[in-house]
């Protein structure tokens, strides 16, 4: 399934959209070095962390892209810095409930 694709669930809202890429798993974790060190390429990370490390790990892991759970919101500096590198998207489920639905569609 494509981002584009899991960006159009009901449940989930576009903070930034950038290339449509494959997604082939779900990943969730908020310690930054956690995510780091194991989040899978191709995967969509689902947090509850809104800043822009969490882009920088999104980078450097190469995620398919971050969903922000829980009705959090990125901040301003984690938008801008996902500009042209990652897509956001937003849910206001719970971070159990925001994974399993995509992991149903996967």
């Amino acid at each position: 399934m494509t981002v584009h694709e899991i960006a159009k669930m009901t449940e989930l809202e576009t903070v930034q959209m950038e290339e449509d890429r494959q997604a082939d798993r779900v990943f969730c974790c908020d310690m930054l070095s956690i995510a780091m060190a194991r989040a899978p390429e191709d995967s969509v990370w689902v947090t509850v962390m809104g800043n822009k490390n969490v882009i920088a790990v999104a980078s450097l892991t190469d995620v398919a892209c971050v969903v922000i759970a829980e009705g959090y919101d990125f901040d301003q500096d984690a938008v801008d810095a996902a500009k042209g590198k990652v897509t956001l998207l937003k849910s206001s489920l719970p971070v159990f409930e925001t994974a399993s639905l995509i992991h149903q569609k996967l």
